[in-house]
């Protein structure tokens, strides 16, 4: 069966892990951001990355951390994956990878035309671009909002290393979502929650079934 990988971000309970793997997730992701109503302490995310079963890749996700905190992190939690996702330059995201030796992931906000470049630049330097719904001005938050973007304008569009589409994804509409943009990686945290920062099993199950339903539309290649 083709395959499009898949995964979950902001998990706190270790039921949000099992749930995760279970449903069939690649990917399962930490939130150190202390505004995000996914946060979690050091202590509390290696509790859970220790929880996780082998093959589900444990995803760190900073917002524009200094290498005091990441080194906190990494001495503690054993992750496969760190996903930078402030506004870190091209530069602080080759450091970080060559400091760290893991693979970084880069999120970059979309919104327009005029935010696609950056896409190509950091897809240059990173292991991975998350390309993202962009925050409103204002926010708090720079990414988890709930919040779309017009997928026309990736549509077809390919960058120098593989990308996950995140932004507003829901079992509802993640299959028109990969359809239109010809995802092969894809990212949800609100959309499969009862509540900000509590997850359901029944709607991860839910957007998995959704992912698989539209991999098979499209006959996707296995990566």
């Amino acid at each position: 069966m083709s395959e499009i990988r898949v995964k979950i971000c902001g998990l706190t309970r270790p039921e949000d892990v099992a749930a995760t793997a279970e449903a069939g997730a690649s990917y399962a992701g930490f939130v150190f951001f202390p505004k995000s109503p996914r946060h979690v302490k050091v202590a509390q995310a290696r509790a859970l990355a220790l929880a996780a079963p082998v093959g589900l890749a444990k995803v760190g996700l900073v917002v524009n951390a200094g290498n005091d905190l990441l080194d906190e992190i990494l001495a503690e939690v054993p992750l496969d994956m760190l996903q930078l996702h402030g506004r870190e330059s091209v530069e602080r995201v080759a450091e970080i990878r060559a400091r760290y030796g893991l693979p970084v992931m880069k999120a970059v906000g979309v919104a327009s035309e005029e935010d696609l470049p950056a896409l190509l630049e950091y897809g240059k330097v990173a292991d991975q671009i998350l390309v993202d719904a962009k925050a409103p001005k204002g926010a708090a938050l720079p990414g988890g909002n709930g919040l779309a973007f017009d997928w026309r304008l990736i549509a077809g569009r390919r960058w120098p290393c593989p990308w996950m589409l995140a932004g507003g994804l829901t079992p509802a509409n993640v299959g028109q979502a990969i359809a239109m943009t010809g995802a092969r990686q894809v990212d949800v945290s609100s959309g499969v929650e009862s509540a900000p920062g509590v997850k359901d099993p029944a709607r991860i199950g839910a957007f998995l079934q959704a992912v698989r339903d539209g991999a098979e539309a499209l006959a996707v290649p296995r990566l």
